[in-house]
Formats: C-alpha cells, sequence, structure tokens
C-alpha cells in the first residue's frame, strides 16, 4: 500500500479481534518504523511501551474507564516521553557528526531546555504526536487497523507500567485486526481549515 492510500484508509478503529495476535517479527518491524520518527535535535525522546500481555491489558482496560479496545487490539502501544532525554548523554543523538558540531548542538539543546519545564512538555507532545501518526500509517501499510487514545488515568497506568519519575505519558495507540468499520466521517469543508498566508 503505497502512503497516500494508507492517509485515505486510516479510520480510528474501536472494535478489534482479540484473539488476533501480531508476530514479533511485526511488532519489531512496526517498532523499527517508529523510530524513524523526526524529532527536535534528533533526539528521539519517545518511548514505546508494547502491551501485548493480556492479563496487563486488563488492568490498563480498567484505568482506561472501560474503553474495550485497549483490551482487544493485538498491542497496545503506550507512548512516553523522557522530559529529560535533552540533557542525558545529548551528544549521542549525533554521534557521527564532528565533535565541533556536537559540542555546538549540545549548547543550543542546553540553551532551549535548561529551566524550561514547558517547551519540555510541549517537546514530549510534538514528538509522540509525530511518532503515533508514523505508527498508524506504517499499520495500515501492513495491513492492520489503529486508534490513537486518549481517556485513562495516566497516575494509574504510570503506575502499572512503571514509569520513571522524568518521564510523560502522552497517548496511547492500540493496533490490531478490525471486526467492525469505523462511523462516517465527516470532513470540513477545505476554505474551513486551510488559510492561505494569513487569517
Amino acid at each position: 500500500m503505497n502512503v497516500k492510500d494508507a492517509i485515505i484508509e486510516r479510520r480510528s478503529i474501536k472494535h478489534f479481534d482479540r484473539n488476533h495476535e501480531m508476530t514479533e517479527d511485526e511488532k519489531t518491524e512496526l517498532m523499527n518504523l517508529a523510530m524513524l520518527s523526526p524529532t527536535s535535535f534528533n533526539m528521539q525522546n519517545w518511548r514505546f511501551v508494547l502491551v501485548d500481555d493480556k492479563n496487563l491489558k486488563e488492568e490498563i482496560k480498567k484505568a482506561s474507564f472501560g474503553q474495550n479496545q485497549v483490551a482487544d487490539s493485538s498491542i497496545l502501544i503506550i507512548l512516553c516521553a523522557d522530559l529529560k532525554a535533552w540533557e542525558k548523554e545529548p551528544k549521542r543523538y549525533f554521534r557521527n557528526a564532528p565533535e565541533e558540531v556536537q559540542n555546538s548542538i549540545v549548547q543550543y539543546m542546553n540553551g532551549f531546555y535548561n529551566g524550561n519545564e514547558r517547551v519540555q512538555r510541549d517537546e514530549a507532545f510534538r514528538s509522540c504526536g509525530i511518532a503515533a501518526q508514523t505508527i498508524m500509517l506504517a499499520a495500515k501499510g501492513m495491513g492492520y487497523d489503529s486508534c490513537a487514545m486518549a481517556g485513562y488515568d495516566s497516575k494509574k497506568v504510570a503506575e502499572l507500567i512503571n514509569l520513571p519519575e522524568d518521564y510523560i505519558i502522552t497517548m496511547f495507540v492500540v493496533v490490531g485486526k478490525k471486526v467492525k468499520e469505523a462511523q462516517p466521517k465527516d470532513i470540513l469543508e477545505y476554505g474551513d481549515v486551510v488559510i492561505k498566508n494569513k487569517f
């Protein structure tokens, strides 16, 4: 499937075949594609918690106000971000660049994020949002369906997955084989959402 078709055909699916299991190779392929998603300064601050354990999915479903797709999907991907990725061995994000380039970029990163918790949080959501779309389009290209999700008790989910203190949960993406089509999608008029140059 080409990218255009994946974009057109991707829908937010709520009903999955709970008996379908993705292979380990499929999961690895999906995550390898997700890891190609762009991030600021190439810091790759997303962390993907792949949940395929049925008991854990049931526990997370309870913390997600009973949303069935959490447990019925083949995998639940909890997109988290390391808020302090910018200061954790930052030279590794461009280890093949010359030393002077590495030093310069590290200096820029420090100036951009140090002491600015709002920007750190904003960056977490930007990075994970891009990665979520990559996952959903890649899943569609692999013959799977998906749904990006909010609607969960962040504190409880964090406890269930042992989330590190300086990490944040940004969203879920569930992936699996659909058993029911999505509802028809209403699209706003082009002119309502696309503005040329200025409002």
